[in-house]
């Protein structure tokens, strides 16, 4: 029998965040002639998708998830010519562009935004979800209930022309829609699909999507944080009641009459909740993603709060990823980076001069092997890290952080122990370390713009850019580059294959089996800076194909070391 092959299963996806990838104008920020331009580069390191980060018009509070104009380009980042440009650049070299679909919320500035709060009486008032105010017993205003934003504050903001509250899970600036209302359902799916499928794009990753239905009574939500006003109210949007028949809808109007990929970011839920989301029977979404590995150590409801995670910790993560479409018509993703996660090898490998290539080549080599359709963020094929710790709170740019340093600082301001905890942590875990220039050689601004970045590079663009390393073999991205070759050479086993580990306990080495159709791999990999003893916990004769080394000596497994065997 076949195997009937899926072109999106298969597919190697590259992210671009448009802001700091290529500026081709030297405007300081990042564009889509830019992107145009190296085009031939993401080809040449195995990519099949190219997934585009929100480029639509916006004022930029959140880095253009806030959105004024979905069928409009935002200006510094190019027109909608260029947009028609980069669709065609993209498919004339045999690739498929997928865009960012950010439809829980708009911006303040949106036309539907601006004709809902400019009266009660307005067609578009019910397009979002607006609530009169509470009163205490001393006639003191308040939002209707204790939801805490996600950038944190009351997710309620008062608006002083019609006297009412409008619901902001997000910024201030970003209104969450009212799904509820057929006609604004139809307005999205019209102006924030149809719109570019007309184009010729081809699918989307879907921003938040397991959040477009709220609990319609919207009481208080539990106090979880008693020190504070604002409380975590998840379990009133996430997973709401009528999402799925939203996702139905939209597949069946839009999305199903294209040849097309969707992938949600719908967050944390329950297997089996998840599972409704992207079982294809469903016909829903096909695939989403899931955040156990990027998230291991942090607190879920806080992500600045982290306990630091054991190699165990991480295989769980792995193990959970692994295991989720088991037994199911469901589908899944690999990914350790975005542009809302700090980079791998930071986080994940050790990003010291001495290890940062091979525990570079280590992530690859466990990512390259997972079952799922696999994800790569901008710069993570040529190793880019974190932000230095030296840098001040004041080079941090993204909403989120800024938010939770002034929120913390408040409270703690005078405590250097708890404030130098905080920043350890945002050298960790913030966003804006995804979100610096991407290295593209070693010349002043990295090669990224001939003008002053909107946000500072890296220090070390001057020994990680890419043009250090696309003519090296030895380079980090041209082991990607193989690594990905291969991947599609066993694809059965690597993409498809069943996942089981073999040394769940170890602490310094994870070891697993990849299984398809009577073929078996064998993946080891040391996570550690020591030499350690190579064992072989399957017994079967193994055949050596890939590793991030050359092998001299089998019987070691020389600091952050990984092999990929065939077991004969």
């Amino acid at each position: 029998m076949t195997k009937d092959y899926i072109w999106w299963k298969d597919a190697t996806v590259y992210q671009i965040w448009p802001a700091s990838y290529k500026d081709s104008n030297g405007d300081g920020v990042g564009d889509i002639p830019g992107i145009i331009s190296t085009l031939d580069y993401v080809k040449s390191l195995g990519t099949d998708v190219i997934w585009l980060s929100p480029m639509y018009d916006s004022p930029q509070d959140d880095m253009g998830y806030d959105i004024s104009n979905y069928e409009k380009v935002y200006p510094k980042y190019g027109t909608l010519e260029d947009m028609d440009k980069l669709i065609e650049g993209t498919h004339k070299r045999g690739m498929k562009l997928i865009l960012d679909l950010v439809i829980n919320h708009t911006s303040t500035e949106h036309d539907w935004f601006k004709q809902s709060r400019s009266s009660k009486t307005d067609p578009k008032r019910d397009w979002y979800i607006w609530k009169p105010a509470r009163y205490d017993a001393e006639g003191n205003r308040h939002p209707p209930n204790n939801w805490v934003s996600h950038f944190s504050g009351s997710a309620w903001a008062y608006d002083e022309t019609t006297d009412e509250y409008y619901l902001h899970l997000f910024a201030e600036s970003q209104p969450d829609l009212n799904w509820e209302n057929e006609e604004t359902r139809k307005a999205i799916y019209k102006s924030a699909l149809s719109f570019w499928f007309e184009k010729g794009i081809d699918g989307f990753r879907i921003d938040t999507a397991g959040m477009y239905s709220k609990v319609q009574s919207f009481p208080d939500a539990p106090i979880v944080f008693p020190d504070s006003e604002w409380q975590p109210c998840q379990k009133y949007f996430q997973n709401g009641p009528r999402i799925h028949e939203f996702h139905k809808e939209m597949f069946a109007s839009v999305t199903s009459k294209y040849d097309t990929m969707t992938v949600g970011e719908v967050g944390h839920s329950p297997r089996e909740d998840s599972l409704k989301y992207v079982s294809a029977k469903e016909k829903e979404m096909n695939m989403m993603f899931l955040f156990d590995a990027v998230e291991v150590g942090s607190n879920p409801s806080d992500r600045f709060i982290y306990d630091g995670y054991k190699l165990t910790d991480f295989k769980n993560a792995v193990q959970n990823q692994s295991s989720f479409i088991e037994g199911t018509d469901a589908w899944s993703t690999v990914f350790y980076e975005n542009h809302d996660q700090p980079r791998s090898i930071t986080r994940f490998g050790n990003d010291s001069t001495k290890y940062r290539v091979k525990s570079g080549k280590l992530l690859a080599l466990l990512q390259s092997t997972l079952s799922g359709t696999l994800y790569i963020y901008q710069g993570q094929e040529i190793g880019m890290t974190n932000l230095p710790r030296s840098w001040s709170i004041d080079e941090y740019l993204d909403i989120n952080t800024i938010n939770y340093y002034k929120e913390f600082k408040a409270k703690y301001g005078d405590n250097k122990e708890k404030m130098d905890k905080l920043m350890d942590n945002i050298t960790l875990l913030a966003r804006d370390h995804a979100r610096s220039p991407v290295q593209w050689d070693d010349s002043e601004n990295a090669g990224f713009s001939t003008g002053k970045p909107w946000m500072r590079v890296n220090d070390n663009y001057k020994e990680i850019n890419v043009a250090s390393q696309v003519t090296d073999p030895n380079s980090l991205f041209s082991f990607w580059k193989q690594s990905l070759k291969i991947r599609k050479e066993y694809k059965d086993l690597l993409i498809y294959g069943s996942f089981k580990i073999l040394d769940k306990e170890n602490q310094k080495i994870f070891t697993y089996v990849k299984e398809a159709a009577g073929q078996r791999a064998y993946i080891v990999l040391n996570f550690t800076s020591e030499s350690l003893k190579f064992e072989n916990l399957d017994g079967g004769k193994l055949e050596l194909v890939h590793s991030n080394v050359n092998v001299e000596d089998e019987s070691t497994l020389s600091p952050y070391e990984g092999r990929f065997y065939l077991i004969k």
